[in-house]
């Protein structure tokens, strides 16, 4: 078995037992028997238990951020909406595709230690910053209202991320599982809608309907 597939096999028994047995519950040997390796290789990638679920952090964190840095990227060439909707269907793709994996980070970041610290400052602030970027440019062209910025990432982000820290909870309100492709396309445009009546500004609207829509 190459380092790659060793690797893949020890994170998604980690994800699979901390999942079920809370992080303080879970052993490394009892990781090891899970992914089917000698537990020395546990220490040998990651150095301890702590040193797995930072790696865990950083990936899940690697490629959700990647998703609104590309948005980013895109705001100076594309419409600001076209390029909020398509960050906004790419993370819900992404949760979905690493569901248990962005469960137990969405959870592990409610818990107030060092590493979450840590997470906060280097990813977090890199998404708010990514984030903040793009509504700043739409504020500029003209295509958002102008609207207070750190209230709307956090209420997004709520959005974003709310299915797959709470699947049950989700699954008793839209009677869907967020892990259906056919849920991320129905929920996917109940946030676009959120996100065109707070900012996006309707084409053929007066100036008076604009100035209004700005006050609201």
């Amino acid at each position: 078995m190459d380092e790659r597939m060793t690797k893949k096999n020890i994170y998604n028994a980690a994800i699979f037992l901390f999942n079920t047995k809370g992080f303080s519950g879970t052993s490394v040997r009892e990781i090891a028997k899970q992914a089917n390796v000698n537990s020395a290789l546990i220490s040998y990638y990651f150095k301890s238990k702590q040193g797995l679920l930072e790696s865990l952090m950083e990936t899940f964190y690697d490629g959700y951020v990647e998703k609104i840095e590309q948005a980013f990227e895109r705001s100076e060439l594309l419409p600001i909406r076209s390029c909020l909707h398509k960050a906004i269907l790419s993370l819900l793709r992404y949760q979905q595709e690493n569901n248990q994996l962005a469960r137990f980070v969405h959870r592990e970041t409610t818990i107030d230690s060092t590493l979450t610290r840590e997470v906060m400052t280097v990813y977090l602030r890199k998404e708010k910053y990514y984030w903040q970027k793009i509504f700043e440019q739409g504020f500029r062209t003209g295509e958002l209202h102008k609207r207070n910025i750190d209230l709307t990432i956090i209420q997004l982000k709520g959005m974003i991320t709310m299915p797959f820290s709470n699947p049950q909870y989700v699954q008793e309100i839209f009677h869907l599982s967020p892990f259906e492709d056919y849920f991320i396309r129905q929920y996917g445009l109940h946030v676009l809608s959120w996100l065109d009546e707070r900012f996006c500004r309707q084409k053929g609207a007066t100036k008076k309907e604009q100035q209004k829509a700005e006050v609201g």
